[in-house]
């Protein structure tokens, strides 16, 4: 139950990291990109927290 949870725990960090830099490479302004990374991060920490069942939804 514990390997499981830590795996998925750095899957799930591993997608924000992926996603973050695949953001990074789009040709778009400089502001919409910080957007973008600020919803990918507060949508990783949500999930983080859903896993670890502090926060159900």
């Amino acid at each position: 139950m514990t390997i499981n949870l830590l795996i998925s725990a750095l899957v799930t960090f591993l997608v924000v990291i992926l996603i973050i830099y695949l953001v990074d490479r789009l040709p778009v302004d400089a502001r919409m990109k910080q957007i973008i990374r600020i919803i990918v991060i507060i949508i990783g920490v949500l999930s983080l927290l859903r896993l670890l069942n502090v926060f159900t939804f």
